[in-house]
């Protein structure tokens, strides 16, 4: 059995062009940075599935770079140039490969405005040449665009939402790379879009909602003679760049005409559920109403336009402020990230009274603080370990933190914004949610996971932000009409398609 020499690589990030804080290298360092050997250590997330699938062919591995982080805005170009250069350098230090495996998000930005992963995957392939395979895996938010499709082999994408399936995807983009270089196979992708742009709160992919069933249709095709992959992808809604549009894409082996018609017709299903995938919203007031009218019970409230998961800042107060003004009898409990007032907190220490102008620090864009007062109730670190998800097992910071309390309203106050996932940030501060009535949770999916068991109600808000449930009011300025929310009928629409070279070998 022949070893092969396969490079393994990752710059992974999801951005914002709406709002958000700069993605620089310190940011890489407070989730995922390693180099070298400490690479092949990795264990869990979509590299510990590549190394695992890998390790039973027992190939070369040259690990090349892992940099992952949270959502943000655009990365910093200073901060992209590094870890771009040093993953070219180290590809070139490797040598002659046989493949490359590199672990994506799909909707990176860099500051100009750059396509992360189109301008990296380009450059990876002027590096290694046009006979050596390039597998690329994907979050299912990717947008993908057609310098990707034109210089990778095969994309490959998770295939559910919430997340847990970083690690079998790292497996299935491996054997991707197994099968071109072992058995032959020649892959060939089609790719075809509609104009749809929609939040992710009904973007679940088990059940009986839409997307659901459009996944279900798409991964049936996987059981086709000749296709090797399919993926469904629902665009990160919150960039703003040409050509964005959601749909399927289809990888077989050496069958354009298949890979084309069974990607258009997964467009074609997906715009016909397009209203299904609009979220209706509340306002705060409103659902806090609703919410104290139902019956006993943990109620949260979804303030989704401010998710550090889709690249806010996590700054906002809008939600905290209508907990305060409704004087509710029950604790609450909300998170909002000021590394200002976390700093005010911690020097005037526990039990210390004071006055905050909270929130809005970071990102003025959407909103002015708010002014509360209150008392310093618990500090801490900020460290806290993820149960699941995309960084399961891994460590992360919200820096100095505070709980910090306003009536009967208890909050978290972080210094950097983290990823939701659960619970944990909560947790991590002594916070029980199952001693609330409300909770301010904001990410549009990962709560089913993290209060499944507990919640009475849940109310999606309507809250100014980046990351709005809706994206109906965004102002976008590189995508071109007619697009879904603003156009609800568009006639005579048919799927654009982005046809991938085939295999090069």
């Amino acid at each position: 059995m022949s070893s092969y020499r396969i490079a393994l690589g990752s710059i992974f990030i999801e951005c914002n062009q709406f709002g958000g804080t700069p993605a620089d290298l310190a940011r890489f360092q407070q989730y995922e940075l390693h180099r070298g050997d400490d690479i092949l250590k990795i264990d869990q997330g979509t590299v510990g599935g590549m190394l695992q699938t890998l390790s039973d062919r027992q190939p070369e591995i040259r690990p090349l770079i892992v940099a992952s982080t949270c959502a943000s805005g655009a990365v910093t170009r200073p901060a992209y140039d590094h870890l771009k250069e040093e993953l070219l350098d180290s590809l070139k230090s490797a040598g002659v490969v046989d493949g490359v495996l590199l672990a994506l998000h799909g909707s990176g930005v860099v500051e100009g405005p750059l396509d992360l992963e189109a301008d990296l995957i380009e450059s990876v392939r002027s590096t290694v040449g046009k006979h050596v395979p390039v597998v690329v895996t994907l979050d299912l938010h990717a947008h993908v665009s057609e310098p990707m499709i034109q210089h990778a082999d095969a994309l490959v994408a998770w295939e559910t939402y919430p997340h847990q399936d970083a690690f079998t995807t790292g497996q299935r983009g491996a054997a991707m790379l197994l099968g071109i270089l072992a058995r032959g196979w020649r892959p060939t992708m089609a790719m075809a879009k509609v104009p749809l742009l929609v939040g992710g709160c009904r973007g679940e992919t088990a059940g009986p909602g839409a997307f659901a069933e459009l996944m279900r249709l798409t991964k049936s095709f996987e059981q086709k003679p000749g296709v090797l992959s399919t993926s469904l992808f629902h665009v990160h809604p919150y960039l703003d760049l040409p050509a964005m549009g959601s749909g399927g894409l289809v990888i077989t082996d050496n069958d354009w005409n298949q890979a084309v018609d069974l990607a258009t017709e997964v467009a074609e299903q997906m715009w016909q559920y397009r209203e299904e995938l609009e979220q209706p919203i509340l306002l705060p007031s409103d659902a806090i109403k609703q919410g104290l009218a139902a019956s006993d019970g943990l109620v949260l409230l979804i303030e989704t336009a401010d998710c550090a998961g889709g690249g806010a800042a996590g700054d906002s107060v809008a939600t905290i402020r209508a907990l305060v003004e409704a004087q509710v009898p029950h604790p609450s409990f909300g998170i909002v990230v000021d590394p200002q007032a976390a700093s005010q907190c911690h020097a005037a220490g526990p039990g210390a009274e004071l006055t905050l102008q909270l929130g809005h620090n970071l990102d003025r864009r959407w909103g002015e603080p708010a002014e509360l007062t209150g008392r310093v109730i618990r500090l801490s670190d900020g460290r806290f370990k993820y149960d699941g998800g995309i960084w399961s097992g891994t460590w992360a910071t919200m820096g100095p933190a505070v709980v910090f309390q306003v009536g009967n309203v208890h909050i978290l106050i972080a210094t950097n914004a983290t990823y939701d996932w659960a619970d944990e940030q909560y947790r991590s501060m002594n916070m029980d949610v199952r001693q609330a009535r409300f909770i301010v949770v904001k990410n549009p999916m990962n709560y089913r996971f993290g209060y499944q068991d507990m919640i009475t109600e849940a109310y999606v808000l309507d809250t100014p932000g980046p990351t709005p449930a809706s994206v109906a009011r965004l102002q976008y300025q590189r995508i071109k009409r007619p697009y879904f929310p603003w156009d609800r009928e568009i006639p005579d629409l048919k799927p654009w398609v982005l046809q991938g070279s085939a295999m090069r070998c």
